[in-house]
């Protein structure tokens, strides 16, 4: 599928500058995507884009191939359900990337669709340089990917920073650790001297946070519901916030009509950060927001619980201790994290009753925060910018030169 002539991202035949294969499906690779084009365009303005993205990489100069809101299909059931599409779709992307002869194809995270379309272009052009934006979960479950990466991926731009040793121990491709985009967000996160007070005065400001997705939201409703009113019971009245992206705050509402304390909805980005800023605890689902929380230095209590068969699936394959994010990175369980059966109203409340109050538990955890500029490298150079600069650094040596240097 062609793009016209006069868009930026068109490889029109009187540019001078490389021409860049970019391929990200999700909004969160978009985001990604598009902060590393506005860095690859301050280092080579000639640059020019063909692939798959979604509005952020579009406000840098990209023309996707097709819209991306298609492909964004959660869940084993679904995604089989769509699986002829989603493979017609990887075909013709992979295509479209071949005829238009690019000097590089990054891919962008999503890497049951990525990784695809990656192995149909090396299959293609074998001296293409394939740069890839966000590990795979190499070192939590199927390990063997990684040494299978090598097959079609040169270089593996990391958002964790324990991710390149995990690479280099099971036989994976090169790696650098670029920095996780939160690391941007760390000014944002952080309180202001009222806002430290704000974390200490009463009645003591807690974030629940049960995820943003429909089955999660689901799942773990009703459990973060009585456990607020068990902790209220026991340590009196809190100002509970629930933060939740604009187009999910009728369902959220809706799903906590019903509990015996009722949160404070909040929907917008900086009212987000403002309660992030100045609460003193957190009760929170596993994902990336456990990261966030421990950027902002809130103590939190994590759950989680999924289908019995995904259970299964997960004890046979998940290879790592933890499966909260932010004591993956600190490299300790300082997080508690309950999930499963585990995770009962009157046990979440006894893990998060001592946060609210100065004690051991909370000290614990807040010194631990206090080690992730210097684990994260929060505070030097951006995320984007590394990763811009490492993709440049392969696309300048192509695929038989020597590896490029961090």
């Amino acid at each position: 599928m062609s793009t016209p002539a006069s868009t930026p991202s068109s490889p029109s035949a009187d540019a001078s500058g490389p021409l860049v294969a970019v391929v990200a499906t999700e909004a969160s690779g978009d985001r990604l995507g598009g902060a590393l084009l506005q860095a690859l365009r301050a280092r080579r303005p000639g640059l020019r884009l063909v692939g798959l993205g979604g509005p952020d990489m579009a406000a840098q100069g990209l023309t996707s191939l097709f819209p991306t809101d298609e492909l964004a299909i959660i869940g084993l059931t679904a995604i089989l359900a769509r699986l002829p599409s989603l493979l017609g779709r990887i075909r013709e992307t992979a295509d479209a990337i071949v005829a238009a002869q690019p000097d590089i194809l990054v891919i962008i995270d999503s890497p049951e669709f990525t990784h695809r379309v990656a192995r149909r272009v090396r299959a293609s052009r074998p001296d293409l340089p394939i740069v890839d934006y966000v590990s795979p979960s190499v070192w939590a479950w199927r390990p063997g990917r990684a040494r299978a990466m090598r097959a079609y991926v040169d270089h593996v731009l990391a958002l964790l920073p324990f991710e390149p040793e995990a690479h280099r121990r099971l036989g994976g491709p090169d790696c650098t650790y670029v920095g996780h985009p939160l690391a941007e967000e760390a000014p944002r996160l952080r309180p202001s001297a009222a806002e430290a007070v704000r974390r200490t005065s009463d009645p003591p400001r807690l974030l629940v946070l049960p995820g943003s997705r429909r089955g999660e939201l689901a799942r773990l409703g009703a459990l973060f519901g009585d456990t607020l009113a068990a902790l209220v019971g026991r340590c009196g009245p809190v100002d509970a916030v629930l933060p939740t992206p604009p187009h999910l705050e009728a369902r959220v509402r809706d799903a906590v009509a019903s509990w015996p304390v009722t949160p404070r909805i909040v929907a917008s980005a900086e009212e987000k950060w403002a309660a992030f800023r100045s609460a003193r605890a957190a009760l929170a689902a596993s994902g990336t927001v456990t990261l966030e929380l421990a950027v902002a230095g809130v103590p939190t209590v994590v759950a989680y619980k999924v289908p019995l068969i995904e259970e299964l699936i997960g004890r046979a394959l998940i290879q790592v201790p933890t499966i909260v994010l932010a004591n993956l990175v600190l490299g300790d369980k300082v997080m508690p994290e309950l999930i499963q059966r585990d995770a009962t109203p009157e046990a979440l409340a006894d893990a998060l009753a001592p946060l609210m109050a100065d004690t051991p538990e909370r000290r614990r955890q807040v010194a631990a925060f206090a080690r992730l500029d210097g684990v994260m490298g929060i505070g030097s150079a951006r995320p984007s910018e590394r990763a811009a600069d490492m993709v440049l650094a392969v696309l300048d040596r192509g695929r038989r030169g020597a590896t490029p240097v961090a």
